[in-house]
This record gives C-alpha cells, sequence and structure tokens, in this order.
C-alpha cells in the first residue's frame, strides 16, 4: 500500500467515530526534519496535557512509512501544542533554527491534521541571551521570605525614572511571574517589557510596580486557592505573603501610596486567578486588579467566592484575554466579570476586552498591558 492509501485509511478510521460526545482527532507528521536515533520518540506537549514535553500519554508511533501518528478523542475546543523529542530542549523550530509559534487548531469535528516538521532545536547552537532589563528595575531579595509557604523567592522592583530625584509618592502594582516581567535573560517564554513601557511614560503616569518569581513547580498550587488534580492549593497563603509580607516591607522601604486606590494586583494566566483571588479576599488592600487570561478552569469553586464577598463601591477590575486561548476562557471571563458587576456600580470600572485571534502567552500580555495601564490611572 503506497503513502497515498495508508493516509486515506488512516483519515477514513480517524473519521469513523464519536466517542461520548468527543471527537476523534488525527494526528499525523508530513515533512520531518530527521531524528538523531531510532530509539527516539515524538510527543506532543499542550493545554491539553499542561505542556508535558514527554507525555507518554501523547506519544506519536511510527506508522511504518517513515511517518509518525497519534490518534485521540478531545472536546470541542480550541488547542494549542507544539511536538517535542521529549523535552524542551528539543522542542520543533524552524529550518533556520528560530522558534515557532504554538500551533493551534479548533475541534468541532472529527479531524486530521498534518504536521510539518521543519527542524529541532537542539541541532542549533543556543543564542546567547542577554539581560534586557531597564536600569529602573532592581533585585530587592534573591531570597525574600515567605513564612506562610515556608519558601524564599527573588523580589523584582520597578522605579519611576524620577524616584531618586523627587520626593514623591507613587501608586503600586504587585504582580506575579517576576522572571517575565522585565528581563529576556530570565523569562522562559518572552518578557512583558513594562519596564521599556513604563520609560516611555510621562512622569504623571508612573507607577512602582513589584514582581514575585513564580516557584517552578511550586507555581500551580501556589497561584490556586483550591486543590486540584496538581496538588494542595497555597494560593491562600501565597496572598497572605503578599498582604502581610511583601507590602508592607515596600511600604517601608520605599515611597508609596498605599491606599487601595492605589495598590493594584495583577497577573495573568495562573496568575490572573491568583490577583482575582487576592482582590476578592483583601478588598481593603488591593483596590484594582488586572485580570489577564484567567485560569479559572482550574478552581472553579472561585466563582461561589466571588458570589459571597463584599467589595468596595470604588474596587475595580480590568479583564482581558484572546479569543483563540481555549473553548472556555472567554466564557469564563466573562461569567466572573458579571457577577463583579453585580456588586460595583458602572461598568467602567469592569471593562472586559476580547482580543480577536489573540492566544495565550507573553507576547499577548505584553499587548495587553498598555490599555490596562491606562485604564487603571484615569
Amino acid at each position: 500500500m503506497n503513502k497515498k492509501n495508508i493516509f486515506c485509511a488512516f483519515l477514513l478510521f480517524g473519521q469513523s467515530f464519536l466517542l461520548l460526545g468527543q471527537q476523534k482527532i488525527a494526528f499525523k507528521t508530513g515533512g520531518l526534519s530527521p531524528l538523531k536515533g531510532a530509539g527516539e520518540h515524538l510527543f506532543l506537549a499542550g493545554d491539553f496535557n499542561s505542556w508535558n514535553p514527554a507525555d507518554k500519554a501523547w506519544q506519536l508511533a511510527p506508522d511504518g512509512a517513515g511517518s509518525y501518528q497519534l490518534l485521540k478523542n478531545l472536546p470541542k475546543g480550541i488547542y494549542n501544542f507544539k511536538v517535542t523529542r521529549g523535552s524542551w530542549q528539543t522542542v520543533e523550530c524552524t529550518k533556520l533554527g528560530k522558534p515557532v509559534d504554538n500551533r493551534n487548531f479548533t475541534v468541532v469535528n472529527d479531524t486530521a491534521l498534518m504536521m510539518n516538521i521543519e527542524g529541532w532545536q537542539d541541532n542549533f547552537a543556543a543564542e546567547p541571551k542577554a539581560h534586557t532589563a531597564s536600569p529602573q528595575v532592581y533585585i530587592i531579595n534573591e531570597k525574600f521570605e515567605m513564612p506562610q509557604l515556608g519558601r524564599q523567592r527573588r523580589v523584582w522592583i520597578y522605579l519611576p525614572a524620577d524616584y531618586q530625584s523627587s520626593k514623591k509618592k507613587f501608586p503600586v502594582i504587585y504582580m506575579h511571574d517576576g522572571q517575565n516581567l522585565f528581563d529576556s535573560y530570565t523569562s522562559g517564554y518572552g518578557e512583558w517589557g513594562i519596564d521599556e513601557m513604563l520609560d516611555k511614560l510621562p512622569g504623571q503616569k508612573e507607577c512602582i510596580v513589584v514582581g514575585v518569581d513564580h516557584g517552578g513547580d511550586y507555581r500551580i498550587t501556589e497561584y490556586d486557592p483550591y486543590d486540584s488534580k496538581y496538588g494542595k492549593g497555597r494560593g491562600n497563603d501565597y496572598v497572605d505573603f503578599m498582604v502581610k509580607n511583601l507590602k508592607p516591607y515596600i511600604d517601608k522601604h520605599y515611597r508609596t501610596k498605599t491606599d487601595p486606590a492605589n495598590t493594584t494586583i495583577a497577573g495573568s494566566s495562573m496568575g490572573g486567578l491568583i490577583s482575582m483571588y487576592a482582590a476578592l479576599k483583601y478588598p481593603a488592600i488591593f483596590g484594582n486588579a488586572g485580570i489577564f487570561s484567567p485560569a479559572f478552569w482550574i478552581a472553579p469553586d472561585i466563582y461561589q467566592y466571588a458570589q459571597r464577598q463584599k467589595l468596595s463601591a470604588k474596587s475595580r477590575f480590568y479583564f482581558v484575554c484572546g479569543d483563540a486561548e481555549s473553548e472556555s476562557m472567554v466564557a469564563d471571563m466573562q461569567k466572573m466579570a458579571a457577577i463583579i458587576r453585580n456588586k460595583i456600580p458602572g461598568e467602567k470600572n469592569t471593562p472586559v476586552v476580547i482580543i480577536k485571534g489573540a492566544s495565550h502567552n507573553e507576547k499577548q500580555w505584553n499587548g495587553d498591558f498598555p490599555g490596562f495601564y491606562e485604564w487603571l490611572l484615569k
């Protein structure tokens, strides 16, 4: 049987049945950059398996004709993924060794996906990483104590250009995933570039920004106030650390405006989830919240929590996400926004921004931040 007939049979099989409301997805390689050895394997890593680059449940099998394939059942929705050889060091790339964007597909019916892979990242010398942080960015402490968690963490701070030469006090934005806020050298998937954006603003629009590094393997549980399949939720402890330890330290050592109207918490994905929780739990501390692409799917109990909590009439929430992030992202975010709008008068205090075609990454949040910042300072 020739390759064309093999693929046609594969496609017909892939479209032959529907299981429990899920669709049959046939993944198959087309053009394929050579592997390094016969014992190597190909994997799919995406939002369907928490981006695990060596998930055996998502391992492709050779089809005997020089290609690889995998049949999976998935619910209808939007998915993002990449192909790896078992690690992020061996992820697919362009034929020139440049990173590729996430593959994106929408499941509506049974589908066959052909994947052309031009190259593998480990076949190319790593480009030297350079520090990109502005001179206005400083490390407060490489090992800031987090007593509620029994851990230590690096904490960053961005100070406005005229901080040293003036006696002004400034609003403060507290953010998560500090590795990705200011410096490409420490970022895993690109930086937000917040320092470069703020450096360009006039003096009357200046803020202090404090960034707390995520905890690597602890990231999901530290940013989740509830238990999940990923472990015991420590989000409550993390938020208490920010309120009882980090904010008092910042207010003591820097010239800050300490009231809720001038104190903001913001983050993306799991950082969006924990920012939402922090603003709900401590509305007398965080008067504003930037909720970027929130991972509400992992913590559905937060909706009931939001229903119960009392908010100040002056509380403000900015919701933003892309419509190509996942099937439920927009609906999940709009559901939370509707709850909050029943508690706070005026939609100008709870804008909901949906970016057409935007997906789930630092590039998107870099583009989202200026709109959020302009709204924040109005």
